[in-house]
């Protein structure tokens, strides 16, 4: 079965403008508020919840401040149903560069992402 993307790429572009430009109202209007963050570290699951994930946003300067590069691309979009997503994207925040795993959800207020994994790789 197909279902419609446009609307989940939207959301996911919403993202990858207000990560790469540091803004915490943008992302704090695509992510639910119980949505945390996981990601490995030293071999350790590490989850942070979203509000100490916005408040680290807010204290580091912008990607786009620095005139940093931008690059950030969907991968893939998953769709099981018309209202549950999963989504592979790639970004970066030189000198990371990650691939996350986002999950999303169609919610009365629209799509949001619920859950969010990440992997990044730092170069020079």
């Amino acid at each position: 079965m197909s279902y419609d993307r446009s609307t989940v790429e939207a959301v996911i572009q919403h993202y990858f403008d207000a990560v790469y430009e540091g803004d915490v109202d943008k992302l704090g209007a695509i992510f639910h508020p119980s949505a945390d963050l996981r990601s490995l570290e030293k071999g350790r699951l590490k989850v942070l919840a979203m509000p100490d994930w916005l408040d680290y946003f807010r204290k580091r300067p912008s990607a786009k401040a620095e005139g940093k590069p931008r690059e950030d691309f969907i991968v893939t979009i998953d769709r099981s149903d018309q209202s549950t997503a999963f989504i592979k994207v790639r970004c970066q925040l030189p000198p990371l560069y990650f691939t996350d795993y986002l999950v999303a959800m169609k919610l009365s207020d629209g799509w949001k992402i619920v859950s969010k994994s990440y992997l990044y790789d730092l170069r020079g």
